[in-house]
């Protein structure tokens, strides 16, 4: 399947040289166009206060809509009505904002993200799911990659072929209840895409160059810090691997979007 590497939204926190990006996957499979995230929508630029909250007053969003995945896509010569699926590694605003673009699609993610966005049980869950970011009625598939079989290390992963063999939904709480990383068989190599799982490479390279005030909003929007921890020391190991079929991204590092942009 070709993947073609996104960004779908600039941001621009405090303490961020270089700003944050949104790093989308657009899957050419055979069933279709597939989404890995949708970043940042149409609607969020009319109505930032109701779909982004309170939060886009720090992490300082540009609401550029020709960032919109609907706006790339056509740029790319594809048809919107061809995203049939939309993977999420989670419901956050920046990861959730561009579903109301496709509401034909079918919008996959693990069962414990879908019930905490409809019952929020923290002050933090209350604050990251907003109404409006669902007002459209998304068309959620819920699986339980926690009862599934490893994948790389990970101990627990659903492969979706109701998607399409080789798109992987992978079990990785922490950062949120339900939180995912998902990976896309490119034919020569795996693009593993882990959300929020980490926010920037100096997290796991040995660094230690994270910008503090990222690693300090991680801790704040953590679910289970404990977790978000070990996974971090999961994808350090990858990282340090530097097995040549697997590519790492996040959601929000620009330096791994270039260098999977081939800019680096």
């Amino acid at each position: 399947m070709k993947v073609h590497h996104l960004n779908c939204g600039t941001m621009h926190p405090p303490g961020t040289p270089g700003g944050l990006v949104c790093h989308v996957l657009l899957v050419e499979a055979p069933c279709g166009l597939v989404l890995v995230d949708s970043g940042l929508g149409l609607l969020d630029a009319q109505f930032p206060g109701e779909r982004f909250g309170p939060g886009r007053f720090y992490v300082r969003p540009d609401f550029d809509q020709s960032e919109a995945a609907i706006s790339q896509i056509h740029a790319l010569g594809f048809a919107p009505e061809d995203v049939r699926h939309i993977v999420l590694t989670h419901f956050d605003a920046d990861h959730a904002g561009g579903l109301s673009d496709f509401p034909w699609a079918q919008v996959h993610l693990t069962s414990a993200e879908a019930l905490a966005a409809r019952h929020p049980d923290t002050m933090t869950e209350r604050r990251r799911y907003l109404p409006a970011q669902r007002a459209h009625g998304p068309r959620l598939v819920e699986h339980l990659p926690s009862a599934g079989e490893g994948w790389r290390g990970f101990p627990s992963a659903e492969e979706l072929t109701d998607i399409a063999p080789g798109i992987v939904l992978i079990n990785l709480p922490g950062h949120s209840r339900g939180h995912a990383a998902v990976a896309v068989d490119a034919g020569n190599r795996w693009v593993l895409h882990v959300g929020d799982a980490f926010y920037h490479r100096g997290q796991l390279d040995g660094s230690h160059s994270a910008p503090r005030a990222l690693t300090a909003m991680e801790r704040v929007m953590a679910y289970d810090w404990t977790q978000v921890k070990a996974n971090h020391q999961r994808l350090t190991e990858l990282w340090g691997a530097e097995e040549p079929d697997l590519l790492l991204v996040n959601a929000h590092d620009p330096y791994l979007l270039d260098r999977a942009l081939g800019g680096i």
